[in-house]
């Protein structure tokens, strides 16, 4: 790897943040270590301008993203008789076989962002060494959080905890790591643990990987903003060609699928959510028309920009969950729920080991049906969490990224499971409230807050959040899928991240028809598999990236 350290003076032309280089990538302020290289952003991409519609897509990584996935849409809906124990055989065979890999890589990337946390490599900033952040610390955090795993937290933020501790409770053979037969107190102990940490630090840190890499070789070595770019010094030159293509290829296929199945649980949750407060049938044919009307709101996003669309949707998203969640606190079992913050971060703390522990688990079927879903669905979500992470995370020294990346999301998650999973926790054991564990798992958010006061504005407001969530999902996966088939560039037309958001929502459709929750799961896994391979070999290229830098002063 050829490199050159740097001083970029801001007052040169575009070389300031709010003078974006042609590319849409800001050029580095201050000292950085950027890559000598011929490479121009985009210029293997082709562009025109004819019948009013302008493109400007790199033509390989493009055509064979987009031919492979049309005529996957198209197969799932054609053989959907055929298709769904296809989907069967395959999540059974790769979660019974890869449990222990996926286990393994995801403790691989929590050890990595610790570690650099309290290295002096957590001194670099993104950006060059003078780079400002290019939003606030209330904008970031909000951009961060809706675009990780909005979705997951309403659809599994009751159905986890509770089902964890039936199953622990029970001593069925799905409970985590053996389960407390007949231990009410060590039920529940054991039920958020295994909930914490499918939701804490293990898929923050992979979205961190793969965020933390993409702004370094982009904002501080110049390189395009795709994940090829990362491999630069691994492959060199080579990352231009055919290593570099099928790199791209696989992320944008990683990201549609893990995309897809977010927003399948989400039309799955909207739909179940309008059957229950308004008699809307829950069936294909709703399910569909939610898909579609929200994927229009996502494109009318999309137009608007992130700063005024995706930004503001944002915020919204996080001013109305923190109204539903301090609503629970104060009208719920607020004791229960405070005092169960601190005990359930000591219980997660505690059966960590065990948990994270890949090798000879008796635990099977929660290990695998649960866990390595979670991190292989995490994993496939990556390039596009990660991509839109760096997108938004300019100016922040490693060190400030990482810690509010990995440490305040994974606190918001463990205070907003305690919320909505100990209150209905506390609702079976206390009031004797079965209906909610029995119901079906897009139902039951909705069924806890029915036992509290003004059921029907919280439950209203919960719909509302699954299709905000939704449409901040779809708006940043599309920009991000956009960049990595647009050659890298962060500025391509507008049409092209449209594209994007109509087949997003046509795969989510193609799964739940072909094969209901099992075909998204599936597709989540299949991609999550290769892509992990991926980040893998880009925990290195972080590590020499780094190394090579200027430190913030």
């Amino acid at each position: 790897m050829q490199s050159a350290e740097v001083a970029v003076d801001k007052q040169e032309p575009n070389h300031s943040s709010d003078e974006p280089a042609s590319d849409g990538i800001p050029a580095p302020e201050g000292a950085a270590n950027l890559i000598d290289t011929d490479y121009v952003v985009g210029q293997d991409n082709f562009t025109t301008n004819k019948m009013g519609i302008n493109l400007d897509l790199h033509g390989k990584v493009f055509s064979i993203s987009a031919v492979i996935v049309l005529l996957f849409v198209v197969l799932t809906l054609a053989l959907q008789d055929t298709i769904a124990p296809v989907y069967d055989a395959i999540f059974d065979f790769l979660t019974g076989n890869l449990s222990w890999f996926f286990i393994a890589v995801a403790n691989v990337f929590v050890i990595l962002c610790i570690g650099l946390i309290f290295s002096p490599l957590g001194k670099i900033r993104l950006g060059g060494t003078n780079a400002k952040p290019d939003y606030t610390y209330m904008g970031w955090f909000s951009m961060l959080f809706a675009a990780g795993m909005g979705i997951g937290l309403m659809f599994f933020a009751v159905n986890e905890p509770l089902t964890h501790f039936g199953t622990s409770f029970d001593g069925d053979g799905w409970a985590p790591l053996g389960g407390a037969e007949g231990d009410t107190a060590a039920a529940t102990s054991l039920a958020m643990a295994a909930t914490i940490y499918h939701w804490g630090l293990h898929p923050w840190a992979i979205y961190a990987i793969v965020a933390l890499s993409l702004a370094l070789f982009s904002f501080n070595k110049g390189l395009p903003l795709s994940i090829r770019s990362v491999f630069y010094p691994i492959l060199g030159e080579r990352v231009w060609g055919w290593p570099g293509h099928v790199i791209d290829i696989l992320a944008v296929f990683a990201s549609l699928f893990g995309l897809a199945t977010s927003l399948g649980l989400g039309a799955s949750q909207a739909a179940a959510g309008l059957s229950y407060l308004f008699g809307a049938p829950e069936s294909d044919i709703t399910m569909i028309l939610l898909i579609v009307g929200i994927t229009m709101l996502a494109i009318a996003s999309l137009a608007a920009g992130v700063d005024k669309g995706m930004q503001l949707l944002s915020k919204i998203n996080i001013v109305m969950a923190a109204a539903l969640l301090f609503f629970v606190i104060a009208v719920g079992p607020t004791l229960f729920i405070l005092t169960g913050f601190f005990e359930n971060l000591w219980s997660y703390a505690a059966h960590f080991p065990a948990l994270s522990n890949p090798f000879g688990r008796e635990d099977a079927d929660f290990s695998q049906g649960w866990t390595t879903f979670y991190w292989a669905w995490w994993i496939s979500w990556s390039p596009y969490v990660g991509m839109f992470i760096a997108r938004v995370s300019r100016g922040r020294t490693v060190r400030e990224f990482l810690i509010s990346v990995l440490i305040i999301p994974s606190m918001v998650s463990v205070l907003w499971m305690t919320t909505f999973g100990g209150t209905a926790i506390d609702q079976y054991i206390n009031q004797g409230i079965s209906a909610v564990r029995d119901a079906g798992v897009d139902l039951q958010l909705f069924l806890m807050l029915e036992q509290l006061p003004l059921s029907q504005i919280t439950c209203f407001v919960a719909i509302l959040l699954v299709v905000f969530f939704f449409v901040t999902s779809s708006d940043s996966g599309s920009l991000v899928i956009d960049s990595i088939t647009a050659g890298g560039k962060m500025d391509a037309p507008t049409s092209q991240r449209v594209f994007w958001a109509i087949i997003e929502g046509a795969i989510a459709i193609a799964l739940l028809l072909g094969g209901g929750l099992t075909a998204l799961q599936t597709m989540a896994v299949s991609t999550g598999f290769p892509f992990a391979l991926i980040l893998l070999v880009a925990c290195y290229a972080i590590i020499k990236g780094l190394m090579s830098e200027p430190k913030a002063v």
